[in-house]
């Protein structure tokens, strides 16, 4: 199999590098020497983009870039073993869930670098699609359930939340477009959390779809307009907090008649901690309601 390799754009949402500060590294102290694609642009592997982690940690703990230059040699072979020696991803489900008991130590313990490291781990040994649906998503529900129950500061929670996010946007970033079926993701028009949808949008691309994320708090006549425009096949809604029963049911009423209809009405699918609330409403309104994993295969077929 080909070795995966990612846009410089791509390498610097997965580093955390900002991506002139690649470029600066590569001119000045020669610590990558990418190759390029047949398009001529510069392209980086896994190994790459772990070194460039690597860099940044160093840095933030206050070496600097030209000493840990000269530990390239060292730094390559310390992540070539890393590589090599056996992961907690090993040993399957219980691997993923020692990698988000470790994130939750870490955010119990206010270590957002510490998050960060560990989810790197989880990111070497795994495939993006099991980084994403072993560990990243169950973590951030959990994270969420916590926090509901008081066990998690609201600033512990947003500390995971934005080395997640920034993890799930380099995986859409970096996933497959080569499909010709469109999907638009949407959150309800009042709600804040998207990183649900951006999981799904992951998901959807491996799949071979071409998805359109819009995001926060997206108004329901936009949200058909794009799913109009682009003919899109299927069309996902995220609600996470409870807006109430009525509001539910009349968000979803409104939605389909704002859809196209007939035969090219697009296949509507909603989810979201609140939206398991709603089942009556789904079904009453021929929405699907996504529940869990078991229902990837239905929403991507």
């Amino acid at each position: 199999m080909a070795e995966r390799t990612y846009r410089i754009h791509v390498a610097a949402e997965l580093s955390g590098v900002r991506q002139e500060l690649i470029r600066a590294w590569e001119r000045r102290h020669q610590v990558l020497s990418p190759q390029r694609n047949a398009a001529g642009y510069r392209v980086y592997t896994d190994q790459d983009v772990a070194l460039l982690r690597r860099l940044k940690q160093l840095t933030e703990e206050g070496v600097s870039i030209s000493e840990a230059a000269r530990l390239l040699p060292q730094l390559r072979e310390e992540l070539a073993q890393r590589e090599s020696a056996p992961t907690p991803g090993a040993n399957g489900d219980a691997g993923a869930e020692a990698w988000r008991r470790a994130v939750l130590a870490a955010a119990e313990a206010w270590d957002q670098a510490r998050v960060s490291r560990i989810l790197d781990e989880a990111f070497a040994a795994l495939s993006p699609l099991r980084a994403c649906a072993d560990v990243l998503m169950p973590l951030q529900q959990e994270v969420g359930t916590r926090w509901e129950e008081g066990r998690l500061s609201i600033g512990q929670e947003h500390l995971v939340t934005q080395v997640v996010r920034a993890r799930l946007v380099g995986l859409l970033h970096a996933a497959p477009s080569y499909g010709s079926a469109r999907a638009v993701l949407a959150c309800f028009p009042e709600e804040q959390h998207e990183l649900g949808l951006l999981g799904a949008a992951v998901q959807l691309h491996h799949a071979g779809y071409r998805v359109t994320v819009l995001g926060q708090r997206t108004p329901l006549a936009e949200l058909a307009r794009v799913a109009r425009h682009l003919g899109a096949q299927r069309v996902g809604l995220s609600c996470v907090h409870d807006p109430g029963a009525e509001a539910f049911t009349r968000t979803l009423e409104e939605l389909r008649t704002l859809l196209p209809r007939g035969p090219e009405t697009p296949q509507l699918w909603v989810g979201g901690r609140a939206a398991q609330r709603h089942a009556e409403a789904c079904a009453a309104a021929d929405v699907r309601l996504f529940r869990g994993a078991d229902d990837w295969a239905q929403l991507a077929g």
